[in-house]
């Protein structure tokens, strides 16, 4: 088998075939962040190409939309790290992985139910400019006065 091809857990060869580039804008993410994600370890093993380019693979861009959900969730860079690490170590490592996943669930529903508090109030607001007075005051309002909320 050619060094830099994998096999897949479904038994198909992983090809490294995209250039830097390409994966920039198949993910949204600049050649830098990509080359800096495989300096600090973020990225596994990077095929190159007979000219020492760089040439990723389908599993390349499947690890790197699931990192960066990982961000979009507000993880931090070394918590990533650590999960990248869990997984190359193996399968024992999956009760970590687990706990990992669970605490950031966890983290994205509380930041959801925060927003959706910052939309009640942006909705009173909006409501309030629009002269209208069909829409309760939030809770998260209550602490103040109206002259407060209205500057």
């Amino acid at each position: 088998m050619d060094p830099d091809t994998t096999a897949r857990a479904d038994g198909q060869l992983d090809r490294p075939r995209y250039s830097i580039g390409e994966v920039a804008e198949r993910s949204g993410l600049s050649r830098d962040t990509l080359r800096w994600y495989e300096k600090i370890g973020l990225m596994g093993y990077i095929g190159r190409d007979r000219t020492g380019n760089r040439r990723f693979s389908d599993r390349d861009l499947e690890w790197l939309a699931l990192i960066t959900r990982l961000r979009l969730t507000g993880m931090p860079v070394a918590d990533m790290l650590r999960y990248a690490e869990l997984v190359r170590a193996g399968e024992q490592t999956f009760p970590q992985r687990l706990a990992m996943f669970r605490q950031t669930r966890s983290d994205v529903l509380d930041k959801i139910a925060e927003l959706q508090q910052t939309v009640a109030v942006l909705d009173y607001k909006i409501a309030r400019y629009e002269g209208r007075s069909d829409i309760d005051r939030p809770a998260t309002l209550s602490a103040y006065t109206s002259e407060e909320c209205d500057a």
